[in-house]
């Protein structure tokens, strides 16, 4: 720790110029030398000029207030990850030690600006950002993308699993499951993965859904054992807590891990996880319609109050800064037709979300993620960001649209109180972002989006190679793309790039 004092600077300036690097001073000293003949006005000029051309990606036509909101929004969605290698490419990775940034993260991926520095991204916050913010990377700056993924694979190389929430390079062990997975199967099924790194890709996923972990804190996964053998993790047996959060969280990485080995050719490890990936429906309780811990015997647990909401920092129990009505929803973020299916249908569905938004929540905790409430939706926290868009998959479609402008104009505004919640890395930003165009990443993993209606009148996103999609918001019913009909509840990501115009026009 540095202490400096200066005394009284009449008309005078002061300046200070700081670096960081996390190797070493010489490292430090070699990255402040790239601002070397610089001045501060110079700087701040090249970073606003930077930022004009990042933001400047998506043009819309709103009202002031939702302009404001939008590029607030999308500034702190991009804003992480944060690159913290060296200018010469060293980097100290999970375990302390010092690497070289992936050559490939340097130069894979479209870009216009030229050959790129090298890159290692860290401030990976991949519980709450698998579920929007890297979706909107892939779909605003995609040539950030092969950079995150060799990112991850280089911190899987050295760590021997996937990051789970690295700052500064370190693991910080920090939230659940395994939220690289449907990150890094995005990115595969939307082709921002070059051919010949998917076989590591998919390899580094499977052995992070496999491998003993046997130095990972005590609240942390270290092996797999119970999960393989019950299909979910009975609470007797492991008793860290989060059961049935963490069980429907590492489903998700299932689903991820069948995506990426099917797309590559390899059944049986796609069959392998495709079956992991539905243990969620053990949990279900059919007579609540809720999920619910269950121990090793097949027992649920007793008493049990699905509106109580748990979290390990100050209420232990089964879920994660949730209870177990906002964590029923969590198999829709890799199944939501079927989860539809399990209910009984679009109508069933319906009825069963309608009664999740009218259902008063008793002692809401924002310190258990209990904020920005609708009924039992609490948008302050992750694990129910998609839920309005599930509507989509009813007998009721017109619902979701109208609930995410509930939110959207509840819940953010443009003062100092304009934020419920925790932005985490951006995923509320983003989530706003995604509500203005219309559609959202339900399903991040299987490369599509599900549609809505924008809250904003037109909005235009210019591709890295300089190409354009206009999307409109339309007084048709209905969802096209240059003039074809789309499914709404399956919007591919490869036809958004492709495609010149999109109308939304209300959901019927």
């Amino acid at each position: 720790r540095y202490l400096l004092e200066f005394g009284p600077l009449p008309g005078r300036e002061l300046q200070a110029r700081v670096a960081l690097s996390t190797v070493d001073v010489a490292g430090a000293r070699r990255n402040l030398a790239e601002a070397d003949g610089l001045t501060f006005e110079q700087v701040q000029m090249q970073a606003t000029a930077a930022w004009e051309r990042l933001l400047g990606r998506l043009q819309i036509d709103a009202d002031p207030r939702t302009r404001r909101i939008v590029y607030s929004a999308l500034y702190r969605a991009l804003l992480h990850p944060s690159n913290i290698a060296d200018v010469d490419g060293r980097v100290r990775g999970p375990r302390g030690v010092v690497m070289q940034a992936p050559k490939d993260a340097a130069s894979s991926g479209p870009s216009t600006a030229g050959a790129l520095p090298p890159r290692y991204d860290s401030t990976l916050s991949l519980w709450d950002t698998f579920r929007a913010v890297h979706p909107l990377h892939t779909l605003l700056v995609p040539e950030r993308v092969a950079g995150t993924v060799e990112t991850m694979l280089a911190h899987h190389a050295q760590q021997g699993f996937l990051p789970l929430w690295p700052v500064w390079g370190r693991e910080t062990f920090t939230m659940i499951g395994n939220p690289a997975l449907p990150v890094l199967a995005e990115a595969v099924v939307k082709g921002l993965v070059p051919a010949e790194r998917q076989a590591a890709v998919l390899q580094a996923m499977v052995e992070t859904s496999t491998r003993p972990r046997p130095d990972a804190p005590p609240w942390a996964q270290r092996d797999w054992a119970l999960y393989e053998q019950f299909g979910y993790l009975p609470f007797d047996r492991y008793t860290q807590g989060e059961s049935v959060s963490k069980s429907l969280e590492y489903g998700l990485g299932d689903d991820a891990v069948a995506r990426v080995a099917r797309a590559l050719g390899d059944t049986a490890t796609a069959d392998r996880f495709a079956r992991r990936a539905q243990g969620w429906r053990q949990l279900w309780d059919a007579r609540l319609g809720v999920v619910r811990g269950k121990d090793s015997e097949g027992r649920w647990r007793d008493p049990f109050d699905p509106t109580e909401a748990t979290s390990p920092m100050n209420n232990p129990g089964d879920f994660t800064e949730a209870n177990a009505w906002q964590y029923s929803l969590a198999p829709a973020l890799h199944d939501a037709a079927g989860f539809r299916d399990h209910l009984g249908g679009p109508a069933a569905l319906g009825d069963w979300l309608d009664a999740f938004l009218a259902r008063p929540l008793p002692r809401a905790d924002k310190h258990l993620g209990q904020e920005a409430l609708v009924g039992q939706l609490a948008h302050g926290n992750e694990p129910g960001h998609h839920v309005p868009w599930l509507y989509a998959f009813t007998d009721r479609p017109q619902r979701g649209p109208a609930l995410v402008r509930r939110i959207a104009r509840s819940f953010y505004g443009t003062g100092p109180d304009g934020l419920v919640g925790n932005d985490d890395a951006g995923q509320m930003g983003a989530w706003f972002v995604f509500a203005a165009l219309g559609f959202y990443p339900v399903m991040p993993a299987s490369g599509t989006y599900v549609a809505g209606e924008p809250l904003v009148r037109r909005a235009t996103l210019t591709r890295p190679d300089g190409s354009t999609l206009e999307i409109v918001r339309s007084a048709t019913p209905g969802v096209r793309l240059d003039g074809r009909p789309m499914d709404p509840t399956a919007l591919p990501h490869a036809a958004l790039m492709q495609g010149r115009r999109l109308e939304l026009g209300p959901m019927r």
